[in-house]
């Protein structure tokens, strides 16, 4: 079941970039939160970026900070990564999830939505 649908992912020299955009409906872009997350074989999972779909405050894991960039546009229930700079550490599969709804603007720690991922590699 696709909850959220992703594209833009790929294969980018070290030093390029890469959008990645994740797609919701009325049913699924609910969330107060939408994050971008990231694994790659052998690590843990890692958030790398957070966005609040109502004041559009942002954050991003140290890794990725100056870097990448989200954004959303809630007209067209879609969240967007901007990765530049790509390095071969960010080679992984990335999500989008959405967190479980919630009256009053707060974002917890279960997520109800996600998507289906998308490969990023980064070659040296």
């Amino acid at each position: 079941q696709v909850q959220l649908v992703q594209s833009g992912g790929g294969s980018v020299q070290s030093g390029g970039s890469l959008r990645l955009s994740c797609v919701g409906s009325a049913y699924t872009y609910r969330s107060n939160c939408m994050d971008w997350f990231r694994q790659a074989p052998g690590k843990e999972r890692e958030r790398v970026a957070r966005i609040h779909t109502g004041d559009g405050s942002t954050a991003y894991a140290d890794s990725v900070k100056g870097r990448f960039t989200i954004s959303r546009d809630n007209a067209k229930r879609t969240v967007y990564l901007q990765m530049n700079s790509l390095k071969p550490d960010d080679t992984a599969m990335y999500y989008c999830a959405g967190t479980t709804p919630r009256i009053g603007g707060s974002c917890p720690e279960t997520y109800d939505y996600w998507g289906q991922g998308t490969q990023v590699t980064v070659s040296s």
